[in-house]
């Protein structure tokens, strides 16, 4: 199993913000709170983290002055999901 641990970030969910570690399994979020930090750590001390956040605002195939943005939603979802 693939582990990563986020450390002592400013965690924002619905509950409210909060410093916690992120433990993330396999590329999916297994756990917030306090996790023992073996493997992969990173430290994200005074950085905020929004797990699970998907930024729903995207102009995909947008006109813009004449011309339209390069990414359609095919090539745009793709990218978002590849972390980009």
């Amino acid at each position: 199993m693939d582990e990563l641990v986020i450390a002592d970030a400013k965690v924002v969910a619905p509950q409210g913000v909060r410093v916690a570690d992120v433990l993330v399994c396999d590329g999916k979020i297994a756990h917030v709170g306090r996790v023992r930090k073996q493997g992969k750590v990173i430290s994200a001390r005074g950085l905020v983290l929004l797990p699970g956040a998907i930024d729903a605002h995207v102009h995909l195939a947008l006109p813009v002055a004449g011309t339209r943005s390069a990414d359609d939603f095919e090539s745009g979802t793709l990218a978002a999901a590849a972390g980009g």
